[in-house]
């Protein structure tokens, strides 16, 4: 079965609103077995418009990406989120 991926890329305008979704994200990805493969760290822009943070995380399948991100935990973060940052988040499933 293919991979699953949550790919974001993230603008912080608050970041110690921000600082609070940390741990809960992290929380939540750990408990549908999700493994964080980049988290912010530097980037190059190679086309198109860009983000200052970049996030990747591996998932057993597409359907636990998009569980976790549906799920009550992640929802929680999300909440602590809400107006901290400019977020895209796409799920997608590996080859």
């Amino acid at each position: 079965m293919p991979k699953g991926y949550v790919i974001g890329r993230i603008d912080v305008i608050d970041p110690e609103k921000y600082a609070a979704y940390v741990p809960l994200a992290t929380a939540a990805m750990k408990a549908h077995g999700g493994t964080v493969l980049t988290r912010g760290g530097l980037y190059e822009a190679l086309e198109g418009p860009s983000r200052a943070r970049n996030v990747i995380v591996e998932f057993p399948s597409l359907a636990a990406a998009t569980a976790y991100f549906h799920s009550p935990e992640y929802t929680l973060a999300r909440d602590a989120r809400a107006g901290a940052a400019h977020v895209e988040i796409v799920a997608v499933e590996g080859v």
